[in-house]
């Protein structure tokens, strides 16, 4: 029960990921983009091509994910690399741009890492 917990949280974080590359990617400069990162319309045209690469890597993190997903129970190696980039990005990130992101990003990645860790402490 633990694992598909886990696995669940897991799906959440990738979809954060990919709806976060959205935002970035193609969502940067619009209204609904800027509310996003409270940004002003001249600072979001200037760093647009900054954010859609940003973007890029963000959507790279969920496909890792869904990867992990994927790949079924031979796919834990793969979830907890994935979602330990996760928590280390939103950690640095809630560091250095915005304390929100440890709730957005790293948050969710830690308590994913801690259901597999307890779902592997259990079955073992």
């Amino acid at each position: 029960m633990t694992i598909l917990l886990a696995n669940v949280v897991t799906g959440l974080v990738a979809l954060i990921h990919v709806y976060i590359l959205v935002l970035e990617m193609f969502l940067w400069t619009t209204p609904k983009g800027r509310k996003a990162f409270g940004l002003t319309p001249e600072f979001a045209q200037a760093s647009k091509v900054l954010a859609a690469n940003q973007g890029l890597y963000n959507g790279f993190l969920a496909a890792g994910l869904i990867w992990g997903l994927l790949l079924g129970a031979s796919g834990l190696p793969v979830k907890l690399f994935f979602l330990g980039c996760v928590l280390v990005a939103g950690l640095y990130g809630a560091a250095t741009a915005s304390r929100k992101i440890l709730f957005i990003q790293a948050l969710p990645a830690a308590v994913g890492l801690l259901l597999f860790g307890l779902g592997s402490t259990l079955a073992g």
